[in-house]
C-alpha cells in the first residue's frame, strides 16, 4: 500500500464528512429510483445495496465507500451551484457503478461483497443480470427526466463512460486467459474499467451546474487519473488486503487468475522471481485442481510477485496517478475550499484499506 504520510494527515478531518454528505444527499433519490423497479427486482436491489438482509428484514449494511456520489455533488460546487444540483448525477453514476458490480460478481464468481453473500449467490444468476440491467436503465432515466440541456449533456457523458467501463470488463476477462499481458494493456483496461466512471463522477455535477466543456473535460482528467490510482490500490488489496476490511477472500485476485497490475508488473520485471512466477501461473492455467489450492500455495505466488517488484511498482503507480490527478485541478478555476476537498478525496483513495 502507498504510505499514509502527508496524505493521511491531510484527509483525516475532511473525508468522512465529504463521503457522508454525498451519501446523505444521494440516498433518498437512490431509494426512490430503486422503488420504481418491478418485484422482485426492487427487493433484490435493496439487498445488494445493504438495505435489507437475505430474508427481507431491514438491515444497516455497508453500502460502499460512496466516493463517486461525493465527487459528483462536490463537482457541482465548481460552478458555484449548490451541491444538491449534482445529486441526480451522483445517483446516476452510483446506479451504473452498481450495475457493473452485480454483473462483475457473477462473471468473476465472487461469492462475497461488503462482508456478505453476493446477489447471484443469494437470488441466483438470472436476478443478478436483470437487476444489473435495470440499474443501468434507471441511471439514464434519473438524468434525462430532468429535461434540461445540461441533463442531456450529462447523460451523453455517462453513456460514454458506461461503454468504456464495459470495454474494460471485457478486457479484464480476456486477459485472464492470456499468458502475456503488457503493463500498458493493463493500464488501458483499468482506465476503462475504473477511470472512466470516476471521471464522469468528477464532472457530472459540474455539467448539471452549467460548466463549459473545457471545465468538464479537465475535471474528467482529474477523475480518470484518480480512477487509475483507485484501481492500483484495489489491485494491491486484491492480493494483500485484509479480508476483515475488504469483505473478500484472502488472495482474492490470485484465486481468479486476474492479470492485475502487481502480477503484470512482476511478470514484466525479469529476474528469477519473475521467471518462477511465470512458470507457476502457466502451470496453474492447465491445472485441474486450481480451485483446491491451499492458502500456502497462494501465499507463495503472492511472495513471488512481491520479490519481483510487482507490489512496490503498483504502489508507486498509485502515487504517480494520484499526483497527476491533483495537478489537473490547477487548470480549473474553483473556490479554494472545493479544490482542497477534491485533493482530500484523492488522498483518501491512496491510503484506504478497503
Amino acid at each position: 500500500m502507498p504510505p499514509a504520510s502527508k496524505a493521511a494527515g491531510r484527509t483525516a478531518a475532511d473525508v468522512p464528512a465529504l463521503l457522508e454528505r454525498g451519501r446523505t444527499l444521494a440516498m433518498p433519490v437512490l431509494r426512490a429510483a430503486i422503488g420504481r423497479l418491478a418485484p422482485p427486482m426492487d427487493t433484490v436491489a435493496a439487498y445488494h445495496f445493504g438495505w435489507i438482509d437475505a430474508e427481507g428484514r431491514p438491515a444497516d449494511g455497508d453500502g460502499g465507500k460512496a466516493v463517486r456520489p461525493a465527487l459528483a455533488v462536490l463537482s457541482a460546487e465548481v460552478t458555484g451551484a449548490a451541491p444538491e444540483v449534482g445529486v441526480p448525477g451522483a445517483v446516476a453514476v452510483e446506479l451504473v457503478h452498481n450495475f457493473s458490480l452485480l454483473h462483475d460478481d457473477l462473471m468473476d464468481g465472487d461469492e462475497q461483497r461488503r462482508h456478505r453473500d453476493t446477489v447471484w449467490k443469494v437470488h441466483g444468476p438470472a436476478q443478478a443480470i436483470l437487476v444489473g440491467d435495470a440499474l443501468f436503465a434507471l441511471a439514464n432515466e434519473v438524468l434525462l427526466e430532468l429535461g434540461t440541456v445540461e441533463a442531456g449533456r450529462a447523460a451523453r457523458r455517462l453513456t460514454t463512460a458506461s461503454r468504456a467501463l464495459i470495454d474494460g470488463q471485457a478486457q479484464d476477462i480476456s486477459y485472464e486467459h492470456r499468458e502475456h499481458v503488457g503493463v500498458e494493456e493493463c493500464l488501458e483496461m483499468e482506465g476503462n474499467k475504473t477511470g472512466a466512471l470516476l471521471a464522469c463522477a468528477s464532472s457530472v455535477g459540474a455539467v448539471l451546474g452549467g460548466a463549459d466543456r473545457r471545465t468538464a473535460d479537465t475535471l474528467e482528467t482529474y477523475g480518470y487519473h484518480l480512477g487509475l490510482a483507485f484501481q492500483a490500490v484495489d489491485d494491491l488489496l486484491g492480493i494483500w488486503g485484509d479480508p476483515a476490511a475488504t469483505g473478500k477472500q484472502t488472495w482474492s485476485d490470485l484465486r481468479q487468475r486476474k492479470k492485475s497490475l502487481p502480477v503484470v508488473a512482476a511478470l514484466a520485471a525479469g529476474g528469477s522471481a519473475s521467471e518462477q512466477l511465470a512458470h507457476l501461473l502457466a502451470t496453474d492455467a492447465e491445472s485441474s485442481d486450481f480451485a483446491n489450492f491451499s492458502e500456502e500455495e497462494f501465499a507463495a505466488r503472492a511472495a513471488l510477485i512481491e520479490q519481483a517488484g510487482g507490489r512496490e511498482w503498483t504502489a508507486e503507480e498509485a502515487r504517480r496517478q494520484h499526483t497527476t490527478a491533483i495537478e489537473a485541478l490547477d487548470a480549473v478555476d474553483m473556490p479554494d475550499r472545493v479544490r482542497d476537498q477534491f485533493t482530500a478525496l484523492a488522498d483518501f483513495v491512496v491510503v484506504r484499506k478497503r
